[in-house]
């Protein structure tokens, strides 16, 4: 018990120089690019050694990414700690009106987005990160269904689910996007047409 204190103010110093150093590097890429700042710039911005700065981040990349761990997480605990009684998909929906619709008040959201769309070396450790996301999340959703881990149904789910974000950002009304998607996932496409006219027609014209 008297070790407590000390290892809490331990893993706050930790977290705090964490977060320190991460500010420090998007706001040097964000405005020099992230081939244009050295990882020893990123160290000396958040005035650390770059050994801290590579005990705390494993590649330069991870710097960029500093919450990804934190995201993984959030999503596998939003399936895995829901409400009893709550469906999967709608404890997913919950989790992302919470979390995911604060990204549209980022000031840096636009900004984020083009350095990641326009470095390589980034896109690509966002493609991978996305996958890791997507198999943790569709396990954790087989899990709780009892299904098999690489469950078709499951892995699909996760996917569609992770791209919320993607088609929520820049709407109108990115709230009312959000739940759009996610009546689709549960009603169904062809449920979604019923009633919308003309759609609705072609749609059952295509099935026949």
């Amino acid at each position: 018990m008297p070790e407590t204190p000390a290892v809490g103010r331990r893993e706050r110093k930790k977290a705090a120089t964490r977060q320190a150093i991460a500010d420090a590097a998007l706001e040097l890429f964000l405005e020099h690019g992230f081939e244009g700042v050295s990882v020893r710039d990123v160290a000396e911005q958040a005035d650390v050694s770059t050994t801290t700065l590579f005990a705390h981040f494993p590649s330069k990349e991870s710097l960029v990414f500093d919450r990804e761990a934190e995201v993984e997480a959030a999503l596998t605990a939003a399936v895995r700690e829901r409400p009893e009684g709550q469906d999967v998909v709608e404890a997913l929906r919950a989790h992302a009106l919470t979390s995911w619709g604060q990204l549209e008040s980022d000031p840096r959201r636009e900004r984020f987005a083009a350095l990641v769309q326009q470095t390589p070396a980034l896109h690509e450790y966002w493609e991978r990160m996305w996958m890791r996301h997507a198999g943790a999340l569709g396990a954790a959703i087989a899990e709780e269904l009892g299904r098999e881990p690489d469950d078709l149904a499951c892995a699909a789910l996760a996917r569609f689910v992770l791209e919320v974000p993607a088609l929520a950002t820049d709407r109108h009304d990115p709230r009312a996007s959000v739940e759009t998607v996610f009546d689709l996932l549960i009603h169904g496409w062809q449920a979604s047409q019923l009633g919308s006219g003309d759609g609705g027609t072609t749609a059952g014209t295509h099935e026949r």
